[in-house]
């Protein structure tokens, strides 16, 4: 999903993440001990996993000093572990993931003469595809971490094809940042035309520098790498966390390896329907923006005596129209136009902390003073290469997950549909996926993600009634095909990302579940966060 390459619950959270033997692999019954039923034609891979995490078990991660170039506190320890390409033949190539870690304190920030015993590793992985969680254990810094810092081993890592970590790319970074850019809401046919062959021209960059490896970049075998990370790391079972896209992978891990699980927490859930995977996913996507573009709106409007924009929502929009029609015909800066001024306030609506510095730009910029649209809204160039892979991943991963629809008609249709009632995110969207249009891998049949009563002990779920980037109604399907699992809701809220922020009574659900494995029941609701504050 869009939440996917540029923007992930990882910024929320840190405001800055095998099996020992083949008969003990994945859970099936015992006329199906591979789970085939689950996933037709996986009984070579899931023996390929089970081969590797042995292999893990054995190895376990060489965790030292981390190079000087990470660039982080010397409390992060850095390693890595080694994973099959391909799971059908785990003899074969072998990849490598930067793995992170910093240990359990065991210190009560409460009280520094009482010791907190060590639950073990809680391996973090902060959505995407495409987006690292290697410096999570960072996030053991901040206040509203340290009790969990206490009892884990926070572990973050990159997953294949991210960063370090067998990276992918499919064109030239230089070439990556393509500013200023248009954003049409009706785009023409000619500008569909332009859209079309830049689809084609990045699926062949895909195949050509990846070539025959592209197609083992998808989420089974992300949740297949989980698994031998688990083992690595000398867990009997395994203590995950994921947000976003991080949330799916993990749904796939709970059905491939439920004996595995001792705890699971989905922050912000994707909608795991096999049907949705991921075109329709998507498309819920973009209509899901038009209501936090809405949202932002109406706030701006509550606070117009500070941004003057208008008091009306219908207002604010004219203000932003507005400037989307001067950057159209004078770039700010040279590198502003439409196109990066609705990526800044896409991002608005990730997170309501963005809210008052878009609001601000966008006021100083109709002023005269384009300087503060230009900061943030504005390629950065140093930045290409890390955004360039993220990108290939994303595409790599949602391409090659499921089938899309390769008839450029029906993506008109279904966006020229949409389009005329959630016009702010729609076509945009549209544009970063359709390269799966015209993939050259071959794709892979969803897994249907489900578990039986007692199969799989209690996971929570955490999600925010408007979450655009992964709509409440993900959350309540998971909720459904995880049986036993407990679902926390934030009412009224929107940011992406709920564990660890500014909701005290989440992390109080969050809080108790992973240090007591306690849960309230198979639902609970907590009143959203206070709006952000304007700036001044």
């Amino acid at each position: 999903m869009r939440a996917a390459a540029r923007h992930s619950a990882a910024g929320a959270l840190a405001a800055a993440l095998l099996l020992t033997t083949l008969a003990a692999a994945p859970a099936g019954s015992a006329s199906d001990p591979f789970g085939t039923s689950r996933a037709p034609g996986a009984a070579a891979e899931l023996r390929g996993a089970a081969v590797a995490a042995a292999r893990a078990r054995q190895a376990g991660i060489d965790f030292g000093t981390c190079s000087s170039d990470q660039d982080v506190p010397g409390t992060m320890e850095c390693g890595a572990v080694s994973v099959p390409l391909d799971y059908a033949d785990p003899d074969g190539r072998q990849i490598t993931l930067s793995v992170s870690r910093v240990r359990a304190t065991q210190r009560d920030p409460h009280n520094s003469k009482h010791k907190v015993p060590r639950q073990g590793a809680l391996v973090f992985n902060p959505g995407g595809p495409g987006a690292s969680g290697f410096y999570f254990p960072l996030v053991g810094l901040l206040p509203e971490w340290k009790r969990i810092g206490a009892a884990y081993d926070l572990v973050g890592y990159a997953p294949r094809g991210v960063g370090r970590s067998a990276p992918l790319s499919c064109q030239d970074p230089k070439r990556f940042f393509k500013g200023p850019s248009q954003a049409p809401t009706h785009p023409s046919e000619s500008y569909k035309r332009e859209r079309i062959a830049q689809a084609k021209a990045y699926a062949r960059g895909c195949a050509e520098r990846a070539g025959d490896a592209l197609r083992h970049y998808h989420s089974l075998n992300n949740a297949r790498d989980l698994d031998v990370l688990r083992a690595a790391l000398g867990e009997r079972r395994l203590t995950f966390m994921g947000a976003s896209y991080g949330t799916y992978f993990g749904a796939l891990y709970a059905t491939l390896f439920p004996s595995h699980v001792r705890r699971m927490v989905f922050d912000s859930a994707v909608d795991p329907d096999p049907e949705r995977i991921w075109y329709r996913n998507n498309l819920a996507q973009s209509a899901a923006f038009e209501g936090r573009w809405a949202d932002l709106r109406e706030w701006i409007a509550k606070h117009d005596k500070v941004y003057g924009l208008g008091d009306t929502p219908e207002e604010v929009l004219r203000s932003y129209e507005r400037a989307r029609a001067r950057l159209a015909a004078e770039p700010a800066g040279g590198k502003v136009g439409p196109g990066q001024l609705q990526g800044a306030f896409l991002q608005a609506g990730y997170y309501d902390d963005y809210w008052p510095l878009r609001a601000q730009a966008l006021s100083e910029y109709l002023k005269g003073d384009p300087q503060l649209l230009i900061d943030i809204a504005g390629p950065v160039r140093d930045a290409a290469g890390e955004a360039e892979n993220a990108g290939a991943v994303y595409t790599a991963v949602e391409c090659n997950d499921a089938p899309w629809p390769t008839d450029w008609r029906v993506w008109d249709r279904d966006n020229t549909r949409l389009a005329r009632v959630a016009p702010f995110e729609t076509w945009d969207n549209a544009w970063t996926n359709l390269p799966c249009a015209f993939w050259l891998a071959p794709r892979q049949q969803p897994l249907d993600v489900r578990t039986g009563p007692g199969e799989l002990p209690p996971v929570l779920i955490l999600a925010a009634e408007r979450d655009a980037a992964a709509p409440y109604d993900g959350a309540l399907e998971l909720h459904r095909r995880l049986s036993g699992s407990v679902l926390v809701t934030e009412r009224d809220a929107g940011s992406h990302g709920v564990a660890g922020g500014p909701n005290r009574c989440v992390n109080a659900y969050f809080e108790a579940y992973l240090l007591e494995g306690r849960v309230p029941g198979r639902r609970a609701a907590c009143e959203g966060r206070a709006e952000p504050s304007p700036s001044r």
